[in-house]
């Protein structure tokens, strides 16, 4: 039970150490990614105005999979947050991998991300 602690901890350290250098534009908006046991989840996110401009999940509707949390739903919730992103006039985005590695979904939502348009 410690163990589980000490990595939520350290996750949300390194997210924190992120944050202080890493912010969205209106120009460059943040690319902020969340990875959940279960699912996958991004929002594009402009922070001197503080909204949500674009999001995607595994858990929407249209994304429905037997399992959201493995890397052909991480493929699918990057492909799909670009296209809306482009669709809204965003082309350039910062990424905020939150703590997380680059490794697996994230890479893979990343990867699905830029071959769908979005430059970061």
């Amino acid at each position: 039970m410690i163990k589980i602690q000490d990595k939520k901890i350290a996750r949300a350290e390194r997210h924190k150490h992120i944050r202080r250098t890493l912010s969205g534009t209106t120009e460059r908006p943040r690319l902020a990614v969340f990875r959940s046991n279960k699912n996958i989840s991004a929002q594009i996110i402009d922070d001197t105005k503080g909204i949500t401009l674009v999001s995607s999940s595994s858990f929407e509707k249209e994304n429905k999979f037997a399992n959201g949390s493995n890397v052909e739903a991480a493929k699918l919730v990057g492909k799909t947050l670009a296209e809306r992103a482009l669709k809204a006039g965003i082309t350039e985005v910062v990424f905020d991998r939150a703590g997380f590695l680059y490794h697996g979904r994230v890479q893979a939502l990343a990867d699905a991300a830029r071959e769908a348009g979005l430059k970061f």
